[in-house]
């Protein structure tokens, strides 16, 4: 499921495998690994791909309603 989710932003942005691993200075053979699912990616990675590719990691309390981007929280402990 996540690799459709990044497979999705590199192409919005018009950019091949070897375009966006560069970006994000990782192998095209690693990208194409999360992308296929083959591999599994950190959220971290995950993170980087989003805002390399212009987008945000959102969290949606579905009862709430409440919302939060990723980039919001601090990386520690609450």
């Amino acid at each position: 499921m996540i690799g459709k989710v990044l497979k999705y932003m590199r192409i919005k942005k018009n950019w091949n495998q070897s375009q966006l691993a560069k970006k994000i200075e990782s192998a095209q053979t690693t990208l194409s690994g999360w992308e296929t699912g083959f591999r599994q990616p950190t959220f971290e990675i995950i993170e980087k791909i989003a805002n390399t590719c212009g987008f945000d990691v959102i969290f949606k309390n579905r009862e709430t309603k409440e919302e939060f981007k990723a980039s919001d929280l601090e990386r520690k402990d609450i």
